[in-house]
């Protein structure tokens, strides 16, 4: 992590008793004060709308960083937090909260000097995004002359182009963009942020990142999980909004940039948005030719038989809600014509992971190659659980024979540098902190994936798809198998 950040400020978390609060965002600021990177005039308000005194919630919130911190709990830096810790009971739609909220604020600024510098943390449904921000706005919360106000806002942003336009445009009428934080916990995770350094800090593979060496590129993110009590939100999203508008589109756009001018944070984005930019048109021709969804049906996940999706709590029993998504697309510039990125996420699979393949173009028929056909070229980028890279090429067995087998140079980051490395919401925070947007989503890269997504979800609904199709514990529909087998590729498990 970096050095001690210097930023005097409160961070208010609205949904201050939610899970994500408790599993996340309180053992992450305790991790950082663990580690001495936090602002040494800082505090956090928590709001919540349960009736709870200020102890009762410092306890909870100790026994929550028992649990979930990756450093055990030590008295003196407990002590250290929960003095800057405070609890307000808050209605979010009632004004009276908002001003008890605002005195609170203002005594903390004189106890901790922090000039009135704010950071907004909205850990609530979307529904309360633009109650809360209007409120702030009303109660002159959100915007300061001489001090600096930034607000947090965590997925899902809007529903579809619509309403994250509507949502956008209310929050950007009060608080700026440049301090608008639109989170994607995705870009927080170390192999996320490591996809730049591999490609462009290492003359080996940045003039091969091209149609001329490249075959194709796999981008997975497989879950065993089902919708775990999430039913009533799962139907209303479903796995083209959960996953692939988000997390896998920043996957694609970290693979796919070209080299930035430098590494500043708009810089960045700029190319992110020029790769969704690229994307090939939506037409039903794309959704009926590259495109696979699919549902899980009953199965097994280990020993343990598991449920249809169809059979889950708050789920239509005659749901048409995708929990699995694959495609094909191509990116139409000259760096990447006629490379096909295959995409695939879902839930109750055969296994948990996240990573990227690169596979590379074979050897023409000559030499080793004439007369055998040699396993290609893969570079595989594992994101999670396993933290690495791993290298796969060609070898000859050790032995008397000439027989040519793939070999592999595997980097594995979270078992060489170990476990105990920051949570992804550890760098949000931190970054939010110093004011760094680079890890989060800017609103044109929001608008062009809805578009896309919205695209597709319009020829859906045209037709009516044969759900379930997929067994809990499997690597999803047939068809998806076929995406590529028709392709002469097939899905590499490495």
């Amino acid at each position: 992590m970096q050095h001690k950040i210097e930023f005097p400020g409160i961070m208010v978390i609205f949904g201050g008793t939610g899970d994500l609060t408790h599993r996340k965002l309180m053992p992450s600021i305790y991790n950082l004060l663990y580690e001495k990177n936090l602002p040494d005039n800082f505090a956090v308000v928590a709001v919540g709308r349960r009736d709870f005194s200020e102890e009762e919630y410092r306890n909870q919130v100790k026994e929550s960083i028992r649990n979930y911190s990756r450093f055990p709990i030590k008295d003196e830096i407990w002590e250290d937090m929960k003095s800057k810790l405070y609890y307000v009971r808050l209605n979010f739609n009632e004004d009276e909260g908002y001003l008890r909220l605002k005195e609170v604020l203002s005594g903390l600024d004189i106890k901790y000097n922090t000039a009135g510098n704010r950071i907004y943390y909205l850990a609530v449904s979307p529904e309360y995004f633009e109650v809360i921000v209007d409120k702030l706005e009303v109660h002159d919360l959100a915007l300061c002359d001489n001090c600096i106000r930034r607000i947090v806002i965590e997925k899902p942003f809007g529903k579809d182009l619509e309403s994250a336009t509507y949502l956008n445009n209310e929050i950007t009428r009060v608080f700026k963009e440049e301090n608008t934080y639109r989170i994607d916990h995705y870009l927080g995770k170390e192999m996320i942020q490591n996809i730049m350094v591999i490609r462009f800090a290492n003359s080996l593979f940045e003039h091969l990142w091209n149609n001329k060496y490249i075959d194709n590129i796999q981008i997975s993110s497989t879950e065993t999980v089902g919708v775990e009590g999430r039913g009533g939100y799962y139907e209303n999203s479903g796995a083209l909004k959960d996953m692939i508008q988000n997390h896998m589109f920043q996957l694609l756009t970290l693979t796919a940039i070209e080299p930035p001018v430098n590494l500043d944070t708009e810089s960045i984005r700029d190319e992110k948005v020029k790769v969704l930019r690229s994307l090939q048109p939506v037409t039903e021709d794309f959704v009926n030719n590259n495109m696979v969804r699919g549902q899980y049906d009953s199965g097994v996940i280990g020993s343990h038989k598991v449920k249809a999706y169809r059979e889950e709590d708050r789920v239509d029993p005659n749901s048409q809600t995708e929990t699995f998504v694959a495609m094909k697309l191509y990116i139409e510039n000259y760096r990447w014509a006629g490379v096909p990125f295959y995409i695939r996420s879902g839930k109750r699979m055969a296994e948990k992971t996240t990573e990227i393949v690169v596979q590379f173009k074979s050897l023409p028929k000559i030499l080793y190659t004439k007369e055998t056909d040699l396993q290609p070229n893969l570079l595989v980028i594992r994101v999670q659980p396993r933290e690495g890279v791993m290298f796969q090429f060609n070898a000859k067995k050790p032995g008397a024979g000439n027989e040519i087998v793939p070999v592999q140079m595997d980097f594995c980051q979270n078992c060489n540098f170990g476990s105990n490395t920051p949570e992804a919401y550890e760098r949000l925070i931190s970054a939010v902190i110093k004011g760094d947007t680079t890890l989060f989503t800017r609103w044109d890269e929001v608008e062009f994936s809805w578009k896309y997504v919205d695209d597709i979800i319009r020829i859906w609904r045209k037709q009516e798809a044969d759900f379930p199709n997929y067994k809990a514990g499997s690597w999803g529909p047939d068809a998806v198998h076929e995406l590529l087998r028709k392709d002469g590729r097939q899905w590499w498990l490495v």
